[in-house]
C-alpha cells in the first residue's frame, strides 16, 4: 500500500482482529499455553478425614492381676528365692507393678523385698529433644547394689532404650551381681540388643499401634489397651 505522505506505509489491523489470529505452531512443540487473568483458577484442596484409632482390651483386670502374679513366680524362681533380690521400677508405672510383685512375694513367702524406682529422663539418648527443662522424677534406691540380684521392672518394652538408659543410671550406683528385667507387655520392636528374662505377655502391635497400660494406682483402673489406626 502507497501513502502520499510517508511513501510505503504499514497495513494494521483493527484491534478485534489481532485476538483472532492464532501463533504459530512448529511440529511437535506445544503451544504455551497463558491463563486469562481476569478468571483466576481457584484450587480446590481435599482433605483425607483420619479415621479413629481401634481399640482392643489385652488385658482386663483379672487377667493383668493373674499376669503380675505369674510374672512374680517367675521371677522367684529365676532368682532362687528372694535373698538379696531388689525390685527396681522405672518411672511411671514400671514403679507400681514392682510394688505389686513384692507384695505378691511377702504374701506367699513371707519375704520382704527391697523396692527401688528410677527415673531415667537425664539418661536418655535423646535428651536433647525433650526440651531446656525436661521434667524428671524421683529416682531412689534401697542402699547398696553391690552384689546383689536387680530386677528392673517395667510396663512396656518397645524400642530397648529406656532400659539401657536405666542400666546406665544403675551403673552409677554400684555393681550388682546380676541385672535382669521384668516387663508387664513386650510388643517387639527391637532397636537395640536387649531382651527381657520375664514377660507377662507379648503383644503384636502393627504399624503405627499404640500400647496402653493403665494401672489403678495412677489411672484408675487396671486394662491394657492395643490402640490401632485405621487405614483408609
Amino acid at each position: 500500500m502507497w501513502c502520499r505522505a510517508w511513501g510505503n506505509c504499514r497495513l494494521s489491523l483493527p484491534l478485534a482482529a489481532t485476538r483472532d489470529v492464532k501463533p504459530e505452531v512448529k511440529a511437535g512443540v506445544k503451544p504455551e499455553v497463558v491463563p486469562d487473568a481476569s478468571f483466576p483458577v481457584r484450587r480446590q484442596a481435599y482433605f483425607i478425614p483420619e479415621m479413629p484409632p481401634t481399640s482392643s482390651i489385652v488385658l482386663s483386670a483379672k487377667s493383668l492381676e493373674r499376669t503380675v502374679s505369674r510374672m512374680a513366680d517367675e521371677i522367684l524362681e529365676r532368682n532362687d528365692g528372694a535373698e538379696g533380690l531388689i525390685l527396681v521400677g522405672i518411672q511411671r508405672r514400671g514403679v507400681q507393678i514392682a510394688a505389686r510383685i513384692a507384695q505378691l512375694i511377702k504374701d506367699r513367702d513371707g519375704a520382704t523385698v527391697p523396692l527401688g524406682a528410677l527415673d531415667i529422663t537425664l539418661y536418655r539418648d535423646d535428651l536433647q529433644t525433650v526440651g531446656p527443662r525436661p521434667v524428671v522424677g524421683r529416682t531412689d534406691l534401697p542402699g547398696d547394689l553391690e552384689g546383689k540380684r536387680v530386677v528392673i521392672v517395667d510396663d512396656v518394652l518397645f524400642t530397648g532404650r529406656t532400659i539401657r538408659a536405666a542400666l546406665d543410671e544403675l551403673a552409677d550406683f554400684g555393681r550388682p551381681a546380676r541385672v535382669g528385667l521384668a516387663v508387664l507387655i513386650d510388643r517387639g520392636g527391637r532397636e537395640l540388643p536387649i531382651q527381657p528374662d520375664v514377660v507377662g505377655k507379648h503383644v503384636e502391635v502393627p504399624l503405627g499401634g499404640r500400647v496402653d497400660v493403665f494401672i489403678s494406682e495412677l489411672d484408675g483402673r487396671d486394662e491394657v489397651v492395643l490402640n490401632v489406626m485405621e487405614r483408609t
